[in-house]
C-alpha cells in the first residue's frame, strides 16, 4: 500500500518526464552544436526545475531528492567540460 496519493504508474511517469527533458536537451545540443558545458548547465537547470515542481506541486519527495542530487553532478560536469574547452 502506498504512503502517498501517487500510484505506481504515475510514479513511473514522473520519473520518465525529467529523463525525456534531458534527452531532448541532448538532441537539441547535437543538432545545434552548442558548447558542451552549456548542455550540461541546461540539463542541471532542468533537473532543478523538475525537482522544485515535484516538491511543491505534488508530494513526490523521493523523485525530487534524486533530481536535486543529479543537478550538482551535472554542474560539476559542466565545469569540467568548460575547463577542457
Amino acid at each position: 500500500m502506498s504512503h502517498t496519493d501517487i500510484d505506481v504508474v504515475t510514479h513511473l511517469l514522473l520519473a520518465v518526464y525529467p529523463a525525456i527533458a534531458l534527452f531532448v536537451i541532448e538532441i537539441v545540443y547535437r543538432f545545434t552544436k552548442f558548447k558542451e558545458w552549456i548542455k550540461y548547465t541546461m540539463q542541471g537547470f532542468a533537473s532543478i526545475a523538475f525537482a522544485i515542481a515535484y516538491l511543491t506541486l505534488i508530494d513526490a519527495s523521493g523523485i525530487s531528492l534524486m533530481l536535486f542530487i543529479l543537478a550538482p553532478a551535472l554542474f560539476l560536469q559542466a565545469k569540467r567540460a568548460k575547463d577542457r574547452a
